[in-house]
């Protein structure tokens, strides 16, 4: 609730807050929504967008390499009603047979090793409520081959089955777990600037992607308020490409 002492229309404001957040299901208002690796990827764009709909927002930014790390972040949080998994790295181009082991383990420590510690951290208090969602941002190499992605293109396929697996268990818990794939989306970690303005990088995007341009970080973030929002309760383990038709599957 809004309140502002001394304000005349404070009490009013507050009703509407309210009544916004009954009428409109894809309201986040009195929502909790805790967003990892925050200063990263999608991070920015996803904070403002989730606070435009009316949550409360908790940002973190630690790397969450270890255990005990998930767990003060999210004991830091609260109460928790929305966790936004939201894990980057950079993506390795590296052949197949020269991948050396400090790249997998990397790779997979900053992608994959999260994901079960955030789900034993708010799982309990999820269940208690009997409701909650778990938004796991993915990439839609897992859903097409690339070359010189194999380990990037393994773990962000691992995160993608543990989703589903996840989403049919927790389902009648009344806990909604799903991911977004994807790819060739503004953002300064995987397609900054200096990326994008190269004309190879213009011709593979005219070449690879029906849409014809990249998709705007504010039009993925607005889908994924949606999918953290009551109206997508009815979600169990999907994964939605979102990438302008470069993967459909």
């Amino acid at each position: 609730m809004f309140w502002q002492a001394g304000s005349s229309g404070s009490l009013l404001e507050a009703t509407r807050t309210e009544e916004d957040a009954t009428m409109d299901p894809t309201s986040l208002v009195n929502k909790r929504v805790l967003v990892t690796h925050a200063d990263l990827f999608m991070g920015p764009t996803l904070g403002e967008v989730l606070r435009e709909r009316g949550a409360d927002v908790v940002t973190d930014t630690d790397p969450l390499e270890t255990p005990e790390a998930v767990d003060r972040v999210v004991a830091a949080a609260g109460a928790i009603d929305v966790l936004v998994a939201h894990l980057a790295v950079p993506a390795p181009s590296t052949p197949a047979d020269e991948v050396s082991e400090a790249e997998w383990r990397t790779v997979f420590q900053r992608l994959v090793d999260p994901l079960p510690r955030l789900a034993r951290a708010v799982l309990p208090q999820m269940k208690q409520r009997g409701a909650g969602k778990i938004l796991v941002i993915g990439s839609a190499s897992a859903l097409r081959g690339m070359k010189r992605t194999s380990t990037y293109s393994a773990a962000r396929g691992a995160q993608l089955a543990y989703v589903q697996s996840l989403g049919v268990e927790l389902a009648p818990a009344g806990i909604q777990v799903n991911a977004v794939a994807q790819n060739f989306v503004d953002n300064p970690t995987y397609f900054p600037p200096e990326v994008q303005a190269k004309p190879a990088f213009q011709d593979r995007l005219r070449r690879e992607v029906p849409l014809g341009r990249l998709v705007s970080a504010r039009e993925d973030a607005l889908f994924c308020a949606y999918l953290c929002s009551p109206a997508a309760d009815c979600f169990v383990g999907q994964v939605f490409p979102l990438c302008g038709g470069w993967a459909v599957r």
